[in-house]
């Protein structure tokens, strides 16, 4: 097996290299699709990597994966299943790639919006819009006895 190489993005410019050792990799059946010999073959793959000790993240980026993926990871090991083909190959090659995907989105930095004014026009809607309301109201008032 080699090392799991995530492409650059945002938080990691350089990408990251996660060392083979720190993978770890368990086969087990799956269900799905594969008829008949899909029962006797080991094609499901559960790739993880424990985000706590893996040499592969700096501190920052440790942290942000960590806040990120609290709600898939069990204590501070992540999880990756692939069985949707047939072959344990291609689950393997699936798994490594959703996991490449996974740490590269939890260690980009969060995106910070910063307010806008409204634009001259979307105001000059907005009053106009208030302009109507107020006379469709006024119209439907009692008329003043003039």
């Amino acid at each position: 097996m080699d090392d799991l190489h995530v492409p650059p993005g945002p938080g990691a410019p350089r990408g990251l290299r996660v060392p083979a050792g720190e993978l770890v990799e368990q086969f087990s059946r799956a269900s799905g699709p594969g008829g008949q010999s899909v029962n006797t073959a080991d094609s499901r793959v559960q790739l993880s990597l424990d985000l706590g000790t893996t040499t592969a993240l700096s501190e920052v980026q440790r942290e942000r994966a960590l806040e990120r993926l609290s709600a898939r990871i069990s204590g501070t090991v992540l999880t990756i299943s692939a069985s949707e083909h047939r072959s344990q190959r291609r689950n393997r090659t699936a798994a490594r790639q959703r996991l490449a995907t996974v740490l590269r989105d939890a260690v980009a930095p969060p995106v910070v919006r910063r307010p806008s004014r409204p634009t001259s026009g979307s105001r000059r809607r907005r009053l106009e819009g208030k302009r109507l309301r107020s006379e469709t109201k006024r119209n439907r008032r009692r008329p003043t006895p003039e």
